[in-house]
């Protein structure tokens, strides 16, 4: 590290850090996937006890609930601020990422301009993960915390190292992504710590802390009903694999593919090697894994950018304290917007509780976990992977519009709420097997066959 690299600040890079924070704060919206962690969070409170099955859906289901803590957590945020509560908690994950990547860049010298222009790549690249509030808000925390813990022991082994059994166990509690985690951990156990009984034992540990959830063993099955449920396994949703007729995959690709470049340049250390070879292939796969190689990358990347000659520009101070008031203005802003609406209205809403007339509500997964989470009994929504396989199959039928989802109306529900264009909307009203009772700018409510 040379003598620029070392000063005690890298303005550029920070303020970068702090733009993507003020994005978050601005744009941040309710994503699916969010907030049925507060629904079950509340069904614990109330039942002072872990749900064995699905509690505000009527399809069988069975459940080893092993993040209950990310569940209580949504639970707390939503019924102190409501949704704008689940924004914070996006902004303070997104804030504790970019921190982490920002003093990764500095920790490897890497140039302050170059360090700034990754790190906004990165916010660019990835606006599904960091502008959408979902479960994952805990792993995008927590995974590049744990790359700054591995990296900083690559530099410089200590028993420092330990510390990442609690982290590996906290994570367990909050969101399954911790299984990335624990996968990067093992390939530097393996491959770069030279303490052999050391690294054997630290796996060992983080292995058991894995475990370490309300579920204990169970969480075995948790994660297996994750990874083997229909969503996955048909590629749906988030677990969908990147398209080049997607304007956001398309976008990703075109960042994704120059830091790879840039990072291979670096001549990264094998075990740095072969976890971005598996990211780059799992962000293939799977679009909720780009975020995970774009963390990773980011450092090598910026490394890997650097060529002998005239730096970029250097702010005065005056200057940079300037820059950093915008996007702690932008985040003010953002903190006191009324979180825009993302789903039906309440009149909406209301008319479909009507509707049901205390029947179960089949919904799209947004406005599924909205009626969860005001207490109304749902026939099937997140986390799809709880219920029996043949009822995954059936709602994502369903979802894609297709023909054999039409059996799904043929299910104990008492109201239809669909997303206006989205394919299952189209079924229906290409069908007629349901009439149209209500609509507003975003959905279109079907109750009872004509």
């Amino acid at each position: 590290m040379d003598a620029d690299a070392a000063r005690p600040t890298i303005r550029l890079t920070w303020i970068a850090a702090a733009f993507g924070c003020a994005a978050t704060a601005l744009a941040a919206v309710i994503g699916a996937d969010a907030r049925w962690l507060a629904a079950v969070g509340a069904a614990i409170v109330d039942a002072r006890s872990l749900p064995h099955a699905i509690p505000y859906a009527a399809a069988p289901s069975e459940w080893h609930d092993a993040p209950a803590l990310g569940q209580l957590v949504f639970h707390g945020l939503e019924s102190v601020l409501g949704d704008k509560g689940l924004l914070v908690g996006q902004l303070v994950a997104v804030a504790i990422a970019l921190g982490a990547l920002a003093l990764d860049l500095r920790r490897a010298g890497a140039r302050d301009e170059l360090g700034a222009a990754v790190l906004v790549a990165v916010v660019v690249a990835a606006p599904a993960a960091l502008l959408v509030v979902r479960a994952q808000l805990y792993s995008i925390a927590l995974f590049p915390l744990l790359v700054l813990l591995l990296r900083s022991e690559a530099a410089r082994p200590s028993r420092r190292i330990w510390l990442a059994v609690p982290m590996v166990a906290l994570w367990a509690n909050l969101h399954g992504g911790v299984l990335v985690g624990f996968c990067i951990l093992a390939a530097y156990l393996v491959l770069k710590r030279h303490r052999r009984i050391e690294a054997a034992c630290v796996l060992a540990a983080s292995a058991a802390a894995l475990l370490a959830t309300p579920a204990l063993l169970h969480t075995v099955g948790y994660y297996a009903a994750v990874l083997g449920g229909a969503a996955s396994q048909t590629h749906y949703g988030l677990w969908a694999r990147l398209s080049l007729s997607d304007p956001l995959d398309l976008l990703y690709i075109a960042i994704a593919v120059p830091l790879l470049a840039a990072a291979l340049r670096r001549r990264p250390a094998g075990w740095e090697l072969v976890v971005l070879i598996a990211l780059a292939s799992m962000s293939i796969s799977s679009s909720r894994n780009s975020i995970w190689f774009l963390f990773f990358a980011a450092t090598p990347a910026a490394l890997g950018l650097q060529r002998s000659g005239a730096r970029g520009p250097r702010l005065s101070r005056r200057t940079a304290s300037v820059c950093a008031c915008v996007p702690a203005l932008m985040i003010g802003l953002g903190l006191a917007r009324t979180p825009a609406p993302t789903g039906p209205t309440a009149r909406l809403l209301g008319e479909t509780i009507a509707a049901a007339h205390g029947q179960p509500i089949l919904a799209e997964p947004l406005d599924a976990e909205q009626l969860a989470l005001q207490g109304q009994r749902i026939w099937i929504g997140n986390p799809i992977d709880a219920f029996a396989r043949a009822d995954q199959r059936l709602y994502l039928a369903w979802l894609r519009g297709t023909p054999q989802g039409d059996a799904i109306l043929d299910k104990p529900v008492g109201a239809v709420l669909v997303r206006r264009g989205s394919a299952a909307e189209r079924r229906l009203a290409a069908t007629h097997l349901l009439r149209e009772v209500g609509r507003d700018a975003q959905a279109i409510l079907y109750a009872g066959r004509d």
